[in-house]
């Protein structure tokens, strides 16, 4: 998505530079100042895909829309703001558009009349104690366009919260991921150490259907888990979900580091991919790891 302003400043992106060259151009010159939306493909040509170098002699279509006060904009800014998902509807012919309540499956479509584009924090996370190592996870996941909670009812780790646009909640674990009303969307992370807090969030984590459930601490740290965790009312199964030790092992020790290998492993999760060395392929993307730390 990118916006242009009629001087030619620009927000975001589309390309690697040479479509916005062009757009801007048009902008600029005026060429692109029709009252409704239209469409203009790039790369039809081989002088044009070798001109904006677009790989492969592939094609990029984009949906160019003025922007006025019919747009709406106010509207979609302010259910971005309360970090609700909405779906926005833009009728190419008469450029009327619409706003409805969102979920998580939904995708960019375009029919060549109207475009379907998603807004929102489609995806969320939720870690258990506000001390260091949580700190880069919530601003790694914050680049990845997650949206971040934190749960700590540790006063002396709370009041130390400072992580722009990321909030404590001093509830307790389990509690607060009842209220979440987690969802296959949503992945669960244990940073505490004190199994008092991580284990009542994994009980109810584990329960639900969030698409990863992970938890820090070494091999026989977490085996000692699970072993705790069938005390409780979970399946083998939702046992076997925990992603314990947490994140990928990537050789790094400092929080940073470490933050990284959770937040690669989220992602692989996410997209369906299994690495070298961290599950069996033949495992679900929930099977506990089988590579030792």
């Amino acid at each position: 998505m990118l916006a242009i302003r009629d001087d030619g400043h620009v927000v975001g992106s589309v390309s690697g530079g040479c479509v916005e060259d062009d757009l801007i151009d048009k902008v600029r010159g005026g060429v692109l100042a029709a009252g409704t939306p239209g469409t203009i493909t790039y790369g039809v040509t081989q002088e044009q895909a070798e001109r904006f170098r677009l790989p492969c002699g592939g094609t990029l279509e984009l949906v160019l829309e003025p922007l006025s006060p019919s747009a709406g904009l106010d509207a979609l800014l302010a259910s971005v703001e309360r970090h609700e998902v909405v779906v926005r509807f833009l009728d190419i012919a008469t450029g009327t558009t619409r706003l409805a309540p969102g979920r998580g499956a939904d995708r960019l479509e375009f029919d060549g009349k109207v475009l379907k584009t998603v807004h929102g924090p489609r995806w969320r996370l939720l870690l258990i104690g506000a001390a260091q190592l949580s700190r880069y996870v919530a601003q790694f996941a914050q680049a990845l366009d997650y949206h971040v909670t934190v749960c700590d009812p540790r006063e002396e780790f709370a009041d130390e919260w400072d992580v722009h646009d990321v909030a404590v909640n001093r509830g307790y674990p389990d509690d607060v991921v009842q209220q979440m009303n987690i969802d296959d969307r949503c992945a669960v992370v244990a940073l505490t150490h004190d199994p008092k807090l991580d284990d009542a969030a994994l009980i109810e984590a584990l329960k639900s259907p969030a698409f990863y459930v992970g938890a820090l601490g070494s091999q026989p740290n977490n085996d000692g888990r699970r072993r705790r965790l069938a005390g409780f009312d979970l399946s083998a199964g939702e046992i076997a979900r925990l992603r314990g030790p947490v994140g990928y092992k990537l050789g790094g020790k400092t929080p940073p580091e470490i933050a990284l290998g959770i937040l690669a492993e989220m992602t692989a999760v996410r997209h369906g991919v299994q690495l070298p060395g961290r599950a069996r392929p033949d495992e679900p993307a929930g099977a506990p790891a089988t590579a030792a730390r």
